[in-house]
């Protein structure tokens, strides 16, 4: 299949966009905060329609102000360019081990990283109907409670956190065996931090089960879970052991250190 069939236009199609990317620019170009007068004059922008673009990206931390008229780059872009810093490290720690898991177990094997209140599905390795693997990013997103790496996550926050996260999400569920109440999460979770590993018991999606081990960087911070996913009568537990190995495999790959080594 061709990659070239998505054109992506060199400049933004809608203005206010491309007057954005302009003002980010003129921020990044230097370190200390700029002046409106300065931006509009770099921008070519009036300094009205500069100053409400600016006003806009303070709003959602993209922009800083440290003194009235006076502009640099937020906190917010620090924090998605971490995020995207330990997705790729993470992506290409991950790629090779999840192919020899895949071999070995002939099932999709799973890379996600939490993003808020839902897991996001990076990268799966499988086989094509001509045996051919491959490894792909899918972008789909689930609920935490309702995934095994999502167990994970949550059993690595603290017990008001969960809680929190009850509150906030009201713990839906997509089958009959979801877990939409926060004792039977709680106990759940409990397992998980003694296990070191979790399950997904056909609760996402009925006739499918997963088992997830996490993925840990050099400062030992959780930042991505390995599933291992198979039609309910097909998982085998006999996998759990070659789905930690693996997960340790990628997290010393990220630099991470266990105690015991």
């Amino acid at each position: 299949m061709s990659h070239a069939a998505t054109v992506i236009p060199a400049t933004p199609t809608v203005q206010v966009i491309e007057r954005l990317f302009a003002l980010m620019n003129v921020l990044a170009s230097r370190e200390e905060p700029i002046s409106l007068k300065e931006i509009s004059e770099k921008t070519g922008l009036h300094p009205s329609t500069a100053h409400r673009i600016l006003n806009d990206l303070a709003i959602g931390r993209f922009v800083d102000r440290p003194q009235p008229g006076n502009y640099r780059l937020g906190m917010r872009l620090l924090e998605l360019g971490n995020l995207v810093k330990n997705r790729l490290n993470v992506r290409d720690a991950a790629v090779g081990p999840m192919r020899e898991l895949h071999r070995i177990t002939q099932q999709p094997v799973n890379l996600s990283m939490r993003q808020g209140d839902e897991i996001v599905y990076i990268e799966r390795s499988y086989s094509e109907r001509s045996g051919m693997q491959v490894v792909r990013a899918i972008g789909g997103r689930a609920p935490l409670h309702l995934t095994s790496v999502g167990k994970l996550f949550l059993a690595a926050d603290d017990p008001q956190k969960v809680r929190n996260y009850a509150t906030r999400t009201g713990l839906g569920g997509h089958t009959k065996n979801s877990l939409t109440q926060l004792p039977a999460l709680e106990r759940e979770l409990t397992k998980v931090r003694l296990a070191a590993y979790a399950n997904d018991n056909e609760e996402l999606e009925l006739g499918v089960r997963c088992m997830a081990a996490g993925i840990y960087d050099d400062q030992g911070k959780l930042v991505a879970g390995l599933s291992i996913s198979a039609p309910a009568g097909r998982m085998d537990e006999a996998w759990l052991g070659k789905l930690k190995a693996t997960a340790r495999e990628i997290s010393e790959n990220l630099g991470f250190r266990p105690l015991d080594a």
